[in-house]
C-alpha cells in the first residue's frame, strides 16, 4: 500500500500521503459519532459482519476509506461462509479499505482476536519497500497520543498537513499484516512515515486458503512498536491492497473481538 502525496501546493507535497493520514489516522474526526462501541459478554467488540446478510452493502457500522481518489476501490461485499457472514475483499491493482470509529482505552480490553482468509499471496509484494508494500490483509488499528512529545519533524508533518486538511490527526497507527517471506513477529516502518508501523503476524504460503484465527495483546504490541503506552484508540480498519504490484487478490474477515487479558 504506497500513500500517495497531496498534489496540491509544492509545500503539501513535503507532507507525504495527507491523503492517507486523513483516511486512515484522522478517524475520530471523520467519525463524529458515526459508531457506538458494542459491548457482549461485558467485553467491547467491533460491529460484527456475521450480524449481517449476505449481499447487503456494507456492513452495518463500517464505511469506506478511500487512500487517494487516483487508486481503484476494493471491492468489499458480504458472502456466506459454512452458514456465517464474513466480509469478502477483491483487489485488482486497488487499495481501499473499511473502518469504524470509537473512542475506547484498550488497556481495559487489550487483545484482540480476529479470522482471515486469503486466496493466494501477492506475487512480488515486500513490506519493506515503498514501490512493492501490499498484503492481502491487514488489520489496522488508530491511536491517540501527545503530538508534542515528537520530534520537530514529525511535528511539522503533522502541522502542514493539519493546516491543508482542516482536522486534527491522530498520533499513531499500527497495522497486522500478512507478508510474502518477512519472519512472523517483524516490525516494519511505513516507508513514508515513522507514525505508522506495521506488524507481521502471518507469514509465506503456509495457511492460504485456511481460516486462520489469530489473538494479539493490542496494548504489547504498541509498545513493543512504538516503545510507549498506546493512547485511546479511535479507529478500526480493515484493508487489502495490491496497488503497488498491480495483482489481484481476494481476502476474508471475519468478527474482530476485544476483550480483557486473561488473569
Amino acid at each position: 500500500m504506497e500513500l500517495a502525496p497531496s498534489r496540491r501546493t509544492p509545500r503539501a507535497r513535503q507532507a507525504p500521503h495527507v491523503a492517507a493520514w486523513l483516511a486512515w489516522c484522522g478517524l475520530a474526526v471523520i467519525s463524529s459519532g458515526l459508531v457506538a462501541q458494542v459491548h457482549i459478554e461485558g467485553a467491547p467488540l467491533a460491529a460484527p459482519f456475521s450480524g449481517n446478510k449476505p449481499g447487503a452493502g456494507l456492513p452495518h457500522g463500517w464505511e469506506p476509506v478511500k487512500l487517494t481518489e487516483r487508486k481503484r476501490p476494493t471491492q468489499y461485499t458480504l458472502v456466506d461462509d459454512a452458514g456465517v457472514v464474513v466480509l469478502h475483499a477483491n483487489a485488482v491493482g486497488a487499495a481501499s479499505g473499511l473502518a469504524q470509529f470509537t473512542r475506547f482505552d484498550v488497556h481495559s480490553a487489550p487483545v484482540v482476536e480476529w479470522r482471515w482468509k486469503v486466496g493466494s499471496l501477492i506475487e512480488g509484494a515486500d513490506n519493506h519497500v515503498g514501490a512493492k508494500e501490499d498484503s492481502p490483509v491487514r488489520l489496522m488499528f488508530a491511536f491517540d497520543g501527545d503530538k508534542s512529545r515528537l520530534p520537530i519533524g514529525q511535528r511539522a508533518v503533522f502541522y502542514l498537513t493539519e493546516k491543508l486538511s482542516g482536522r486534527e490527526l491522530p498520533y499513531a497507527l499500527l497495522q497486522y499484516v500478512w507478508a510474502n517471506k518477512i519472519p512472523v513477529g517483524t516490525v516494519l516502518e511505513n516507508p513514508y512515515t515513522r507514525r505508522v508501523r506495521m506488524l507481521v503476524v502471518a507469514s509465506g504460503a503456509d495457511g492460504v486458503g485456511r481460516w486462520q484465527s489469530l489473538a494479539r495483546n493490542l496494548r504489547d504490541d504498541f509498545y513493543h512498536a512504538f516503545q510507549e503506552e498506546p493512547g485511546l484508540l479511535t479507529g478500526i480498519g480493515v484493508l487489502t491492497d495490491t496497488d503497488n504490484t498491480g495483482q489481484t487478490v481476494e481476502a476474508w474477515y471475519g468478527d474482530i473481538r476485544l476483550r480483557p487479558a486473561e488473569r
